[in-house]
């Protein structure tokens, strides 16, 4: 791997690691403040609103600027809705603004990668970001519920500026004030990282004419042979994981008992698990080989039913790391293969933009439903049936929609993994 390629790692785990501990910090204000119980499930669709409102402009922006300074003013946008939550602002709101950061980042973080490194490398490569992402993911549920409990809160609450009154009074707001740290060193490592040779693409001068753009993009891969079926897997797989954090902590409280300090280390058991599976799909899988991985999307879909009988941690952990092992294994080999196909229709910074818009727009209709469902009195074993049985049914119609086009479009889909093929030699 080049050498810029482990700035953007750095920079990536960061930045992820304090949108990860902001969440949990979040979902304790919201309770600590005694709001009602729909809004701490309304953090994740807040979170998306920017990535699918946004979409049409932040991939043609990642593709106009070098891409280390939109991941620099990305970061310094993450900063503002902390400090917006910390002086008044509502968490809900606050956190939507932090979303419009990681709406910008993300074109720019997936789409280097391309520019930086030869097709053969993206596998590995994603597995690289994706491991460290889920390591961050581990860490930053985990870091986010320590700095709220006992044992760091005080040390934190105790810490005073001289002649500066912060506001800082709670457990909840000491671990978001905390989290502007990491967003800032995130951007240091955002300005160390280097320029490629790819020739921008300037913005047009009617900024308007993105949108028919974006659309036409969107329409693109969503008519590529490939390009259809890993778009498909990976809207789906994160539409139904961005919510899951969200499950497992409500899950926890019910069926173990948890509060939200110890209840985020099972969401980071989810992620220990993604981890491994990523890891090993970035060893064993090339794109050629990304389809293969379909039927797991399957199986992840049954085995979150299984949530609904664990009462037990000792079960509990194993299962949460087999869970997120699958996930991990698929997402990994087809969000490369989504990358591949993307990059030589449109370029890298459009197809990433195109691939969040249907990605996190699958999270908000998820996280839409989860608010419909928390009002309506569901409980978290009927949430997580629905979420269950949804992903099963649909990876079964994708794997299903692949067939398919190996049946009736067979010439078409060998030449493309042909150029998968090729283009990893």
């Amino acid at each position: 791997m080049k050498k810029g390629f482990f700035t953007i790692m750095a920079a990536q785990f960061f930045s992820s690691l304090a949108d990860n501990a902001l969440f949990v910090a979040a979902v304790e204000l919201l309770k600590s403040s005694a709001a009602p119980e729909w809004q701490p499930a309304a953090l994740v669709p807040m979170f998306a609103l920017f990535y699918v409102v946004l979409a049409p402009f932040v991939g043609a922006f990642a593709d106009a600027v070098p891409k280390g300074r939109v991941m620099f003013f990305s970061n310094s946008i993450k900063v503002v809705g902390c400090l917006m939550m910390l002086f008044g602002s509502h968490p809900l709101i606050a956190y939507a603004v932090v979303g419009l950061g990681a709406a910008a980042y993300s074109p720019a973080k997936y789409g280097i990668l391309t520019e930086l490194l030869p097709p053969s490398q993206l596998v590995k490569a994603n597995g690289w970001i994706e491991g460290l992402t889920i390591a961050s993911i581990i860490l930053g549920v985990v870091l986010g519920g320590q700095l709220m409990g006992q044992v760091v809160s005080p040390h934190l609450l105790a810490f005073d500026l001289p002649l500066i009154d912060t506001g800082v009074d709670t457990p909840p707001e000491a671990a978001i004030a905390t989290m502007i740290l990491f967003y800032v060193l995130a951007a240091l490592f955002n300005l160390r990282i280097p320029r490629t040779e790819t020739p921008l693409q300037p913005l047009p001068a009617n900024l308007w004419s993105l949108v028919g753009d974006f659309f036409n993009c969107n329409r693109r891969l969503w008519k590529d042979k490939l390009g259809q079926i890993s778009l498909g897997t990976t809207t789906l797989f994160w539409g139904v994981s961005g919510n899951l954090r969200y499950i497992v902590l409500a899950w926890a409280g019910v069926a173990l008992g948890y509060d939200t300090t110890h209840a985020s280390s099972l969401v980071g058991v989810v992620a220990v698990g993604t981890a491994v599976g990523a890891v090993l799909a970035s060893a064993k899988m090339s794109l050629a080989q990304a389809t293969r991985v379909i039927p797991l999307g399957v199986a992840m879909g049954l085995l979150v039913l299984g949530m609904n009988v664990i009462r037990d941690i000792e079960v509990a952990v194993p299962f949460m790391i087999i869970l997120g092992g699958l996930g991990g294994f698929l997402v990994v080999p087809m969000n490369a293969l989504l990358q591949h196909r993307g990059h030589n229709l449109m370029g890298s910074g459009r197809s990433i933009a195109v691939q969040n818009f249907n990605e996190q727009a699958c999270i908000l209709g998820f996280g839409l439903l989860l608010i419909v469902l928390t009002r309506l009195d569901f409980t978290a074993y009927g949430q997580i049936s629905i979420f269950g049985v949804a992903v099963a049914v649909a990876m079964f119609g994708i794997w299903l929609w692949h067939r398919s086009n190996t049946i009736h479009h067979r010439e078409e889909v060998e030449r493309l993994l042909a150029v998968a093929r090729s283009d990893c030699h």
